[in-house]
This record gives structure tokens, C-alpha cells and sequence, in this order.
């Protein structure tokens, strides 16, 4: 809408710029075009929101987010979901020494076992995670610190890599390039985690840990690849790099039992490149598929975690951890969605019904206000 005191001859009259330029040039015309989008005319839709509109959009929302919050929080909880912290900071812990006298230059591993039981058993596929707390994978400067496409398999990258990469760019000693570079990389998580299940006549047995098919798909396909598909000879592919500075063997020995899990394509390596959002987070180490001979994946009992102690936390006051769980059509156990649901919801049919009881209310006050005293 122009405003009242907008008047067109005071731009073209003899006070324009024509006059002061001493008429070499036609005046700039600063009026908008006469169209519907710049003069504002083009029309609108505005909703006039009454009661017979917002109670029923309220008392909607809340009879359908109550219900999915309901179903959600329902799912969630039955996600069994067992925990076991492996630290070892305390005095008495099974793995105290090993976390007392671990450093990231220690090169002899420290291995400990903790006994634990699970009261419930895991009927379907049970998915082992490692957790860390106080981990911030979340810092901008950590989190650039990558090659994507050294990563990729670009031979110029794995001799010249990105210099995001710093100081983990290259090798102190050698002056090599580091393969893979970064402080992503640089950090992987290598601890070793075995289950042992005690039998009810005492007899120990080694449960199967499935470490393929942890990564994500467009990862370990798309996104990470080795430096020429020439999966028999990573040594030749990988000769003239240095390996990160804490780690204890190059990538290209990272899984030497298997050509399709070895070097920049190796499963564990994929999934700690994907960074976590928050300090505290757990990552997928392990599947453990269900036979179809048996009735329980994991039976109730007791069991025996071995942990191979590689990984360091006492520098940033972090904490390790083992967690068991089964997952639904929703995924893992997460029960704040479902919270969200029917607090939305709670929140909308409250607010209906006391919106409707103000209108009759109102109502009242309107139709007694008519009647004459």
C-alpha cells in the first residue's frame, strides 16, 4: 500500500534530477510499475479463526498424538537393553589396571573380563554398541579434520592430503603421508570386545559377533574406498604412507583375514569416521544373529565380557561402555519420542478444553448483556 503523501509529479516535475543535470538526461523514474506484486494487490487468503475452527484443531491434534505417543513409548520399552560399564577408574574393577597404566603409546594390551548377568533373555538379533562419554567428536576443528577424498580412494589425495588434515597431515618422522589422515581417523576406537556365555554345567562358549553389515550402505560402498579396487595387494596400494600416529598397525592391516573389510573399507573404521553429535554416544560394534535351531538369541545367565584394552579415556576423563540391546520397527530404545507425543498432545487437549470452557463462558456473558435490566 503507498503511503498518502506519495505524489509522482514531485519526481517528474521541473525539481527532478533532468533540470539539475541541465537536461542531458531523462529523470530516473523511481515509482514502482503499476502491477499487482509490486503495488501490493495481489490477493490474499486470511483466515478468521473462531471457535468452531481452533477448539476442533486442538481437540484433533490431541486425540491423535496421544494414541502414537502411547504406541511409541509402548515400543520403546519393550527394546530390552542391557549396560555394562568397563572403565575400570575404580579401585576393585576388574579393568582398573589396565585403565591406570594405559597410554596411547603403550604397545603391550592390557586385557580384562567382567561378569555380568542378564535376567531377560534376547529373543531376536542383538546388536552390541562400545559407548563413550565425554567424547566431543562434535568440535568444529575435529570434525573437519578429514580427507574426504583420499577417503574415496583418490590416488593424489593419499600422497598429497588436504591440509585440514594438520597435524596429523603427515608423519613426524618419515615426513610420509599419513593414510588416513586427520584427528577423526587419528582417534579410532580399538578396543577388542569378546562374549562368552557360562553354560548351566559350567562350560564356557564363544558367542559368534558378526563384525559385517554395521556400516551404512552409501558408506561403505559410496563414500569410502580403497585406493585401486585391488583388494589381495593393500600393501603395494598403501606402500610410500605412514599410519596414524596412535595407531598400533597401518589400514591396510586392519582386517588382513578378509579383502572386502580391509583398509579404507573396513567396517569399524566407517562407522567412528561417522561423527556423533553429542559427548555422549554409542556406536555399533557387533551383530549377533539369531540361529533359527534355538529359541533365544542370547538366553538368560551368566556371561563373561573379555576386553582387549586399547583405548585410553583417563586423558579426557571419559568413560567406556558395553550395551547389549534389540531394536523394533523404530529402531533402538529412545522413549523421549513417544514422551514428546503425548506431551504435544496433553498440552493441545488441555489447552481445548479450556478454550472451550472460556467460549461458554463468553457466550453467556453476550447473551445475558441483551437482556434488558
Amino acid at each position: 500500500m503507498m503511503a498518502s503523501s506519495y505524489n509522482a509529479k514531485e519526481e517528474d516535475g521541473p525539481h527532478s534530477g533532468s533540470s539539475t543535470n541541465g537536461g542531458t538526461g531523462a529523470a530516473k523514474n523511481k515509482k514502482p510499475d503499476n502491477t499487482a506484486f509490486k503495488q501490493q494487490r495481489l490477493p490474499a487468503w486470511q483466515p478468521i479463526l473462531t471457535a468452531g475452527t481452533v477448539l476442533p484443531a486442538f481437540f484433533v491434534i490431541g486425540l491423535i498424538f496421544i494414541p502414537i505417543g502411547i504406541g511409541l513409548y509402548v515400543t520403546s520399552n519393550n527394546i530390552k537393553e542391557f549396560e555394562i560399564d568397563y572403565t575400570g577408574l575404580e579401585l576393585g574393577s576388574p579393568c582398573h589396571d589396565c585403565s591406570k597404566n594405559l597410554t596411547w603409546n603403550s604397545t603391550t594390551p592390557c586385557v580384562c573380563a567382567l561378569n555380568f548377568t542378564l535376567e531377560q533373555p534376547f529373543e531376536s538379533n542383538v546388536y552390541m554398541y562400545y559407548g563413550l562419554s565425554n567424547f566431543y567428536q562434535n568440535h568444529r576443528r575435529y570434525v573437519k579434520s578429514r580427507d574426504d577424498r583420499q577417503l574415496n580412494g583418490d590416488p593424489t589425495s593419499l600422497m598429497k592430503p588436504s591440509k585440514e588434515c594438520e597435524p596429523y597431515r603427515t608423519s613426524a618422522e618419515t615426513k610420509e603421508p599419513i593414510a588416513p589422515c586427520g584427528a577423526i581417523a587419528n582417534s579410532l576406537f580399538n578396543d577388542t570386545l569378546e562374549l562368552y556365555y557360562i553354560e548351566p554345567n559350567g562350560t564356557t562358549t564363544a558367542i559368534h559377533l558378526a563384525k559385517k553389515g554395521i556400516a551404512w550402505w552409501t558408506d561403505k560402498h559410496v563414500k569410502f574406498r580403497n585406493p585401486v579396487d585391488d583388494k589381495e595387494n593393500l600393501t603395494e596400494l598403501f606402500k610410500g604412507t605412514a599410519k596414524p600416529v596412535n595407531w598400533r598397525k597401518p589400514v591396510y592391516e586392519l582386517d588382513p583375514s578378509d579383502p572386502e573389510n580391509n583398509g579404507f573399507i573396513n567396517e569399524d573404521f566407517i562407522v567412528w569416521m561417522r561423527t556423533a553429535a553429542l559427548p555422549t554416544f554409542r556406536k555399533l560394534y557387533r551383530i549377533i544373529h539369531k540361529k533359527p535351531s534355538t529359541t533365544s538369541t542370547l538366553p538368560s545367565g551368566r556371561y563373561i565380557l573379555k576386553v582387549i584394552y586399547n583405548y585410553p579415556v583417563h586423558s579426557f576423563s571419559g568413560r567406556k561402555r558395553m550395551i547389549l540391546s534389540t531394536i523394533s520397527w523404530m529402531g533402538g530404545k529412545n522413549p523421549f519420542l513417544g514422551i514428546a507425543y503425548i506431551t504435544v498432545g496433553s498440552i493441545c487437549f488441555f489447552l481445548g478444553v479450556v478454550l472451550l470452557i472460556i467460549h461458554h463462558k463468553y457466550d453467556t456473558r453476550s447473551n445475558s448483556a441483551d437482556i434488558p435490566n
